[in-house]
């Protein structure tokens, strides 16, 4: 799945706070996107994924536009997001979370709860098989009966990745997914997300974390002001004077 973004802009009230940005995801790539507070690096993910509406611009996936499509359906195109703040079901457990995000349950109807019990039956259990499958994937097994709002910051953002794994997404946007991570789950997670791409799973990612991210990301874009400022392989771009001006605090 190739992403590509096209001079995408959010005006509120004659602020840019997007700015004519473009770039794009190749097929099975991780790119990652920094930039300073209030760079519009949060607005740009919500624009690209529908849950606001660019006031110009387009993105296009595998060359068709997808502008017109609401959050859910940009979803079912294999284009999955995560958020800074994890919004898992606090009161179901790790396994019930997994098993919620898989879409087109047959037994969401109520016609076939009635009349096709034998297939609802064999859907769920292999459901169940993918799901634990998933938990030993992303190390989540011990706590796989946990309600998710007991568990610490980094397991939350394991079972985000987890519940958009589970969609069946092609490409994955992770929002600050090292944000309150405690260092060992910050490479955890960097380890699957590797893993994950190797299996052909494209990223595009939104993080803080300049190492962590350094050593993922095949392309790093920076933004600043709404506006993106320099973009290529990581150590080119962290060795621009404009990046370390507008991110790392000057050219010294």
């Amino acid at each position: 799945m190739i992403l590509a973004i096209e001079g995408l802009t959010k005006v509120y009230g004659g602020l840019r706070v997007v700015d004519n940005v473009s770039f794009t995801v190749p097929n099975g790539d991780i790119v990652g996107v920094i930039g300073p507070n209030g760079a519009g690096k949060s607005t740009l993910f919500s624009l690209v994924t529908g849950f606001l509406n660019a006031t110009e611009g387009q993105v296009r996936l595998d060359d068709k536009p997808v502008g017109h499509l609401a959050p859910a359906e940009r979803a079912q195109t294999g284009m999955v997001r995560t958020f800074q703040v994890p919004r898992e079901f606090s009161y179901l457990t790790v396994r019930q979370n997994l098993m919620a995000a898989v879409p087109k349950q047959s037994g969401e109807s109520l016609v076939n709860l009635i009349f096709s019990p034998g297939r609802i039956r064999a859907e769920e259990e292999k459901i169940s098989r993918d799901v634990d499958a998933m938990l030993d994937f992303l190390r989540l097994s011990p706590i796989a009966d946990t309600p998710a709002g007991r568990l610490s910051g980094g397991q939350k953002k394991l079972v985000e990745l987890g519940r958009a794994l589970m969609t069946g997404a092609r490409l994955i946007l992770l929002d600050e997914p090292f944000a309150g991570v405690n260092p060992v789950l910050i490479e955890e997670i960097a380890e699957r997300i590797r893993e994950l791409n190797a299996q052909g799973l494209g990223f595009l990612i939104i993080e803080h974390d300049l190492g962590a991210l350094t050593r993922l990301v095949t392309t790093l874009h920076v933004m600043d002001r709404g506006r993106l400022i320099a973009s290529g392989v990581p150590a080119d771009v962290l060795s621009n004077n404009q990046v370390r001006e507008a991110y790392l605090g000057g050219t010294s």
